[in-house]
Parts: C-alpha cells; structure tokens; sequence
C-alpha cells in the first residue's frame, strides 16, 4: 500500500515542479523552454506509470500461469 502512496506523491511533485519552472520560465519569455519542460515532466511520469504497468501485467501472467 506505501508504493501506490508514494507513486502518487512522486507524481504530484514533479507535477508542482515542473508547474513552477513553467510558470518562470514563461515569464521570462522563454516559452520554448516552457514547453520543453512540460513535455519532459510527462515523459518522467509516463515512464513511471508504463513500469508499474509493466509490473502489473508480470504479476498477473504469474497469477494466471501463462
């Protein structure tokens, strides 16, 4: 149950940092920079979410015996 809390409290994280580099760097005017960073923070994240799908799927191939 800790590593599902702690998966969402890494998410949420990256999102607020990645929230407050956009916002500076957009004030800045540096909005390809901006972007740049948004797009990585998703990268971050969904490579997050794709391992523990990738987990879930091993434990259900163990489950099931395939």
């Amino acid at each position: 149950m800790t590593m599902e809390i702690d998966l969402v409290f890494k998410i949420a994280a990256i999102g607020i940092i990645v929230s407050i580099l956009n916002q500076v760097l957009s004030r800045s005017g540096r909005e390809e920079q901006a972007t740049m960073t948004t797009i990585a923070g998703l990268i971050v994240v969904l490579m997050m979410i794709a391992q523990r799908i990738a987990d879930l799927f091993d434990l259900v191939k163990t489950l099931f015996q395939f």
